[in-house]
């Protein structure tokens, strides 16, 4: 009798499991079905994006519209009616966009870890999901910190104007004069993915100690060695400061005139965060008079800065064209991860890595 109700019983799991299975087959079919008689529409909003990204979307069934350039008009021109944008742009995604879009639109997958070129509050209101890619990037540009941390400290800039303008000193013993990152102090603001992969790359530099400042201390900070101070602790202390936070009303102009009036006057400063981060005339005011010993930039406003730009004429001041992310391999990995996430959100699952 106790044998022939286990048999009972287990006859009745494999049936709710067998059930089970044939429906999410079934929903899956259903999916796939109407992804091929009705396919969602997606705009790409630049031609340039890597050609991977686009391909997982077509191969899954979408119908994939790509602007023939990265102009405002042609966005507003195609965006109408489409179910999902795959951004990449230095526009703001502002509400006109999203009225001429219309109704339908409820994904959006920006090939950016940043975020603040769009309406979060408004994209909540209207139901829209976003996603982000941020992680894939964090090695690419760590490796950008350390190279603006080292080209700004060993003058870079300044050694390039002197062989431009004829002013080679081969005889002169005290001529440019770095300073050394290995036994220095170097503090990072923002102990994020990019911030840890930046104090990893620093164990190889013999670094004395690397601070870092936030929100909280990190159980990170304690696995890489890094020591959890105060802002104004950082700024006194360190040789080198790399800032690595992401744009928001708290960070917006946070490196000010009291903030480099703090650093050391042997100190470097770099910036791979975003350009708003930084007071750029208060920046500008610092190294012309020697408050600070150099700077390193991949970041700035406006983007592109104009070739006339002031900034541009400092010999104490590296600056780079917003290439963190500029590797092969990092931008396939974002285009990869942008178009998944579109994918999830319209398939109705959570993306992979979302923000609202």
């Amino acid at each position: 009798m106790f044998e022939r109700h286990r048999l009972h019983k287990m006859i009745s799991h494999g049936l709710q499991l067998f059930l089970l299975i044939s429906f999410a087959t079934a929903v899956a079919k259903a999916k796939q079905l109407t992804i091929m008689n009705n396919p969602p529409k997606v705009l790409v909003t630049n031609p340039t994006v890597p050609s991977i990204g686009i391909e997982l979307l077509t191969e899954k069934g979408c119908q994939v519209i790509i602007v023939e350039n990265e102009s405002r008009e042609e966005i507003l021109k195609k965006v109408k009616g489409v179910d999902a944008v795959f951004w990449f742009s230095h526009e703001k995604f502002s509400n006109d966009i999203l009225d001429a879009a219309g109704s339908q639109l409820k994904v959006i997958g920006t090939m950016s870890a940043g975020y603040n070129h769009f309406n979060l509050d408004e994209l909540k209101k209207r139901g829209i999901k976003l996603g982000n890619t941020p992680k894939v990037l964090n090695e690419a540009v760590a490796d950008v910190a350390i190279l603006l941390s080292l080209a700004a400290s060993r003058r870079i800039q300044e050694g390039r104007l002197a062989i431009e303008n004829n002013q080679w000193k081969n005889t002169d013993a005290q001529w440019l004069l770095g300073t050394d990152i290995a036994n220095s102090t170097v503090g990072i603001i923002g102990l994020g993915g990019i911030g840890q992969a930046i104090a990893k790359r620093l164990k190889g530099f013999d670094v004395k100690q690397v601070l870092y400042t936030g929100h909280k201390e990190k159980p990170e900070g304690e696995e890489l060695g890094a020591k959890f101070v105060s802002l104004d602790t950082l700024n006194r202390e360190s040789d080198f400061i790399i800032v690595a936070v992401p744009l928001t009303n708290e960070t917006n102009g946070m490196c000010n005139e009291d903030f480099f009036s703090k650093m050391k006057k042997t100190a470097v400063f770099i910036n791979v965060s975003r350009g708003q981060v930084v007071d750029q005339p208060a920046l500008i005011d610092a190294l012309k008079n020697g408050t600070i010993f150099a700077a390193g930039l991949d970041v700035m406003t406006p983007e592109p800065l104009p070739s006339d730009h002031e900034m541009l004429k400092l010999p104490n001041l590296v600056v780079l064209p917003h290439i963190g992310s500029a590797t092969k391999n990092t931008r396939d990995a974002m285009s990869t991860l942008t178009a998944q996430n579109i994918l999830r959100g319209l398939g109705g699952e959570e993306m992979f890595t979302p923000v609202v």
